[in-house]
């Protein structure tokens, strides 16, 4: 039986070391050491074994089952080993090698303009500042001089998360928390996102982009103000752009205007888009910061005066760059994106 053996594991030896598959070295596995394999099978033939003879063919047939398994299992990690190598070398990467370039990501319309006006108004000594997109009536209306019973303060207009909470529909609410400061005296500007709960139009959308500017100093006059709008305008968008002054009404400044520029789509000729009139929409409204905004703020109205005025960053990415539909500014249309 010994002779036997020793044939056995000879022959068991080879057969695994001439192997080169993991799928064969299991069926190696299983001719060896599985429920009918040749060395369980001598296994279960120890009883027929004269007594003497079974504790020295049970301890051999043990050693061989051991080392047949041991051998089974080193040649199993030496091919997982080549397979390993192999796969890495075909899915090696040369970095020297042609590749096709892709282009990277850029800033949206929304925010390169954003970028553009904020650096604008800090090339004329204004500061920028940023504020939270939540606030509270008491900054939002309250401190704003808004009458109680004002449009705006609706739920028809305005998103509210509850009755002193809500999402902000102006930056103008940056201007109370900056006076709330009391460091006096005040050149301003903040960007953001506001929220007004209008119908999705060719101009209108219930998100949309404001910068606020706001000044309070020692004798600020409204010749002040109109040197500031025209420097801005002539800065973002040249020369040639003219614009018109119109009277308004603003609950937060005394005296009020509107300022309109030359349409974008047709120079100033009359198109639909801005219904013949040569105008563009309105692109920002301001005045003289109101008395009583000022008193709000713990600020004397005798000794100091202000103006401000909130502009639409979306309105006037769409005059300069000769939009006639805001919705094409959220719509992720690649073939628009690329443009800019």
């Amino acid at each position: 039986m010994k002779e036997q053996l020793q044939a056995l594991v000879k022959d068991a030896k080879k057969a695994i070391e001439s192997t080169d598959g993991l799928k064969n070295l299991e069926e190696l596995r299983v001719k060896y050491l599985g429920k009918k394999g040749e060395i369980t099978s001598l296994k279960k033939n120890i009883s027929k074994l004269p007594n003497e003879e079974k504790p020295m063919a049970g301890k051999l047939i043990n050693e061989i089952s051991k080392e047949v398994e041991e051998k089974l299992e080193k040649r199993k990690e030496e091919i997982k080993k080549i397979l390993l190598d192999k796969k890495i070398k075909e899915e090696k990467i040369d970095v020297t090698a042609n590749f096709d370039l892709y282009s990277s990501g850029h800033f949206s319309v929304i925010n390169q303009t954003m970028a553009e006006l904020e650096e604008i108004f800090q090339n004329m000594g204004f500061d920028v500042v940023e504020g939270p997109e939540i606030d509270t009536v008491k900054n939002v209306f309250d401190d704003l001089n808004s009458p109680k019973n004002h449009p705006s303060r609706s739920l028809s207009d305005t998103f509210y998360i509850n009755e002193n909470t809500l999402l902000r529909p102006h930056t103008s609410s940056m201007q109370i928390r900056v006076m709330n400061e009391g460091k006096l005296p005040i050149k301003m500007v903040s960007a953001g996102r506001v929220f007004r709960n209008d119908e999705v139009d060719a101009t209108h959308s219930p998100m949309f982009h404001q910068l606020e500017c706001l000044v309070v100093d020692e004798n600020v006059s409204l010749s002040n103000l109109k040197a500031t709008l025209e420097t801005f305008i002539k800065e973002m968008f040249g020369d040639e752009m003219k614009m018109r002054y119109r009277p308004h009404h603003f609950p937060f400044t005394e005296p009020s205007l509107e300022v309109d520029v030359t349409c974008p789509i047709c120079g100033g000729k009359g198109c639909p888009a801005c219904s013949n009139t040569g105008w563009s929409m309105e692109l920002l409204g301001g005045g003289m910061v109101h008395p009583n905004v000022l008193e709000n703020c713990g600020i004397d109205s005798e000794k100091y005066t202000g103006f401000a005025f909130g502009l639409g960053v979306d309105r006037i990415a769409m005059v300069k760059y000769g939009l006639d539909d805001i919705r094409l500014l959220f719509d992720n249309d690649k073939r628009f994106i690329e443009q800019f």
